[in-house]
C-alpha cells in the first residue's frame, strides 16, 4: 500500500524530510545540472526535486493513483497529474529525462511501471531511479517513507533495468546520516566518511541507464570514477560512472 500524498508532504515539511530532500537534490543536480531545454517527467512523489531543473522545457509530475496527487505548483499553471502506474498517459518517447522518486518501492507491479517510464523515454533519453537501499537504515524506520514497500539492493536495481531494456550507466548513494533528528546537523560530515568508507550504509540508492541502443558505447567495468566526471555522466577508461 502506497503512503498517502498528505504523508509524503508532510514528512518533507519536517527537519528529517528536508534533510533528505537536500542531499537528494545535490546528487541529481551533479547528474543533470538544470537539464537545459528538456522534457522531463517525475514518476511518484518526484515534485521536491523537480523545481531545481530550472533550464528545462517542459515539467510533468505522475502521481499514482493509490498514493494520490497534490496541486503543483502553488501560484501557477497546475504541472501535476493523476495517472495509472499500469498505463501511464503520454505519448511513447515524450520525454528526454524521466525520474522516479518513491515510486518502485511501493508498486504493485515495479516492473510494468519502469516498463511505461521507459516507453515515455525518448531514444536517447536518460533516466534515475532514487530507492531505498535494502540494508540502509533509513529502509528500517517506518517514519520515513523509505520505510515502506520493498527496498533495493545495487545488484536488484541493474537487474530490474536490465530486464526492461535499460542499461545500467552511472550510480551513486546517499542519505548517510541516521533518520534521526539529533544528528541531521552533521549530515554533512556523515555523507562524506559514508562515501568514502561505507558505501553499503547509505540510505538510497541512484541508478541511471539508457537504452540498450545508446548503452553499449559504456565501459563494462564497476569502477567509480571521480566527482569531476560525474555532472556530464561520460564514459571513461577506468569503468562506469559513479554519480558523486
Amino acid at each position: 500500500m502506497r503512503r498517502s500524498i498528505d504523508e509524503l508532504r508532510t514528512f518533507y515539511g519536517e527537519p528529517t524530510g528536508q534533510a533528505a530532500r537536500r542531499l537528494l537534490a545535490r546528487r541529481l543536480e551533479e547528474a543533470w545540472g538544470e537539464a537545459n531545454g528538456c522534457d522531463i517527467l517525475g514518476i511518484g512523489y518526484a515534485t521536491p526535486w523537480l523545481d531545481a531543473f530550472v533550464g528545462a522545457r517542459r515539467l510533468i509530475a505522475a502521481m499514482p493513483g493509490a498514493q494520490g496527487a497534490e496541486l503543483w505548483t502553488a501560484g501557477g499553471r497546475n504541472r501535476a497529474v493523476l495517472a495509472d502506474e499500469r498505463r501511464l498517459p503520454f505519448p511513447a518517447g515524450a520525454f528526454d529525462r524521466v525520474l522516479l522518486i518513491h515510486a518502485l518501492e511501493e508498486a504493485d507491479d515495479a516492473r510494468l511501471l519502469l516498463t511505461e517510464a521507459v516507453r515515455a523515454l525518448a531514444p536517447a533519453g536518460r533516466i534515475i531511479l532514487a530507492v531505498a537501499a535494502r540494508g540502509g537504515m533509513w529502509a528500517r524506520s517506518e517514519k520515513t517513507p523509505f520505510g515502506h514497500g520493498r527496498p533495493f539492493s545495487r545488484g536488484q536495481l541493474e537487474r530490474l533495468v536490465r530486464e526492461v531494456g535499460l542499461e545500467p550507466t552511472a550510480f551513486a548513494h546517499t542519505l548517510y546520516v541516521p533518520p534521526w533528528p539529533p544528528l541531521l546537523g552533521m549530515a554533512e560530515g556523515f555523507e562524506q566518511v559514508g562515501r568514502r568508507v561505507i558505501p553499503g550504509a547509505a540510505g538510497v540508492i541512484l541508478l541511471e541507464a539508457r537504452r540498450h541502443a545508446y548503452a553499449r558505447i559504456q565501459p563494462s567495468g564497476q569502477a567509480e570514477l571521480s566527482a569531476a566526471a560525474a555532472p556530464a555522466l561520460q564514459p571513461q577508461p577506468a569503468g562506469r560512472t559513479r554519480i558523486r
